[in-house]
């Protein structure tokens, strides 16, 4: 025991705690944790649209874009070189929806950072978490938080999403001055599919059903719920 380092002298590594309600659903927040900023945050897309106008007949022209969803700087390629004789300008997506994008992803990657602080403190330290109060305590207050993160970013990036949607769908025809121009017609193609997108909303929504269910778990470790059995158990 002499040889032990002080700093590793509290550890006792114990993997039954991932067997546990509170270690089990703590891998599972860790994991849909990764699926919910890897859905978000990987998406490329792109926005196709078929131009005719002066000396181009039926050429494709595309806008790209990704995360973080800052669908205003994003640019039409021009049909051609001489942009349909001087009448094409460029035309950009409307819409600036990185703020619930990022909010969304940042709140995934500090979950999936937290799932792994706080599955370390259980598998190597549960019983220092169980003597210390205050452990159970912060881990429940962080615990009531993130549920409640969850909700708010989860329901924001679901609007926004429907709203990126509309900005780079068929609806995006009328508002392009240079489709208006003499001679000139646009017919809308296609747009990259957004299943990965829709995929992250649900995960958002498994994420905040799962915080809020871990609440009664972290609820339990803690003297607040010992006092609570107390009281009711005395005469």
């Amino acid at each position: 025991a002499a040889l032990v380092p002080p700093r590793m002298a509290g550890l006792r590594v114990d993997f039954g705690v991932l067997l546990e309600p509170l270690g089990f659903i703590k891998v599972l927040e860790w994991i849909f944790s990764i699926f919910a900023f890897a859905t978000c945050g990987c998406f490329q897309g792109e926005t196709t649209l078929l131009v005719s106008c002066k000396g181009v007949v039926n050429t494709t022209v595309t806008a790209a874009f990704a995360y973080p969803f800052r669908l205003n700087t994003v640019v039409f390629s021009a049909p051609d070189p001489k942009r349909c004789g001087g009448t094409w300008t460029d035309v950009y997506l409307v819409g600036n929806f990185s703020s619930s994008a990022q909010f969304f992803v940042t709140l995934a990657v500090l979950v999936f950072l937290y799932c792994i602080a706080a599955l370390g403190v259980y598998i190597g330290y549960k019983h220092v978490y169980q003597q210390n109060s205050k452990f159970p305590l912060t881990d429940l207050a962080i615990t009531v938080i993130t549920a409640f993160l969850w909700m708010v970013s989860t329901f924001a990036w679901a609007k926004a999403l429907a709203d990126i949607k509309v900005s780079t769908g068929a609806s995006i025809i009328p508002g392009i001055e240079s489709c208006e121009a003499p001679e000139t017609t646009c017919r809308f193609v296609s747009v990259t599919s957004m299943g990965t997108l829709n995929v992250s909303v649900v995960f958002g929504l498994l994420n905040m059903v799962l915080w809020g269910g871990n609440v009664w778990f972290v609820y339990k470790d803690t003297n607040l719920h010992n006092q609570s059995n107390r009281i009711s158990q005395s005469p």
